[in-house]
């Protein structure tokens, strides 16, 4: 069904798209019956559990950040059967993100470029929309990052005061310090930088009780475009600042062997082209620490055999973005059932 729509989605401009899918699985959990629906269709008819953290998620499938910005559609999408949803990136104060056009879908090569610019209602609205019920079972982590137009010498205070408050609603926070769309964010990755910052946010963490017995996971989502010296140097501070996890990875700025017109586009790269480079960094990843650290894997996963291969090579976790938009809404659930 979504092969013979997708040509009709297509055709919308893209970020427009993804709020129309959005909003349609917000209404669908409103609507009388819709929920009982959506989960008639997409719940797996089999799923493997995992402990991560010591949380239970009901599968190793997650949506990654970027998707659902703002807590939006929260019950919607938990109905196509993931096992945890990150949230965000979700800032101090709303900002509106970078101007448009600043979505580019590249068909030709299962793709999106992305130069949003973290746009968010800020975290009092996602707080707010956080402390209400959320769906049984689901895991829901929060990915967090500084505002545009604060310096980056004043990020680690944000990056604070986020962590403070959302450790009591989220079930995991992620630092993200690798978005390319903001400015100079991504310098924030460097070793020492990095080992200041989330020593800060580990303890701002841990003055905040959470939301179960045990200190709220705390993780950084690192670039794919690292270097493995920058990369080993980002991972020895994270294991320094004493974090929990690592998700790997963020879009990357290279534009390798793209078909589509719009390759050239700036922005944050998504989809088929990181398959490979992302399952690279994750096997890195996993040498370097001996894996001692959970990996959320994420990147070019667009099948169930792309994901497979993340667990084989050592993720604990595997989430999706822009596969769930070249594969449609049964993706989630085919891939669950593929990895039971």
């Amino acid at each position: 069904m979504y092969r013979l729509l997708r040509p009709l989605a297509f055709v919308l401009d893209p970020e427009a798209a993804h709020h129309q899918a959005l909003g349609a699985a917000a209404l669908a959990a409103r609507l009388p019956g819709g929920l009982s629906a959506m989960r008639a269709m997409y719940t797996p008819s089999r799923a493997r559990p995992v402990t991560v953290w010591g949380l239970p998620f009901n599968n190793a499938v997650g949506l990654a950040a970027g998707y659902d910005k703002d807590a939006t559609a929260l019950w919607g999408l938990a109905a196509l059967g993931f096992g945890h949803i990150e949230l965000g990136t979700v800032t101090p104060r709303p900002q509106p993100g970078n101007p448009k056009p600043r979505v580019f879908r590249l068909s030709e090569d299962d793709a999106l470029i992305n130069r949003l610019g973290f746009p968010s209602l800020g975290a009092d609205v996602v707080a707010g929309r956080l402390a209400g019920p959320r769906p049984a079972g689901l895991i829901v982590g929060v990915n967090l990052g500084k505002n545009k137009d604060t310096a980056l010498e004043d990020a680690v205070s944000e990056y604070c005061l986020l962590a403070r408050r959302f450790a009591p609603l989220a079930d995991y926070l992620v630092v993200n310090v690798s978005s390319p769309n903001t400015p100079d964010l991504r310098r924030l990755q460097a070793g020492p930088a990095l080992a200041a910052l989330l020593s800060a946010v580990r303890a701002a963490r841990d003055e905040t009780p959470g939301r179960r017995p045990s200190p709220t996971p705390l993780l950084v989502k690192l670039a794919p475009d690292l270097s493995p010296e920058d990369l080993r140097e980002s991972l020895t501070a994270a294991m320094d600042a004493g974090i929990d996890g690592i998700i790997a990875t963020n879009t990357t700025l290279a534009r390798d062997g793209l078909k589509s017109p719009q390759a050239n586009e700036t922005g944050g790269l998504s989809g088929a082209p990181l398959t490979v480079r992302s399952l690279d960094m994750l096997r890195e990843i996993v040498r370097f620490t001996e894996a001692r650290l959970p990996v959320v894997s994420v990147g070019g996963v667009m099948s169930a055999e792309h994901a497979q291969a993340r667990l084989d090579a050592g993720a604990s976790l595997v989430q999706l973005y822009t596969g769930l938009v070249y594969g449609g809404p049964s993706l989630p659930r085919q891939i669950i059932e593929a990895l039971a």
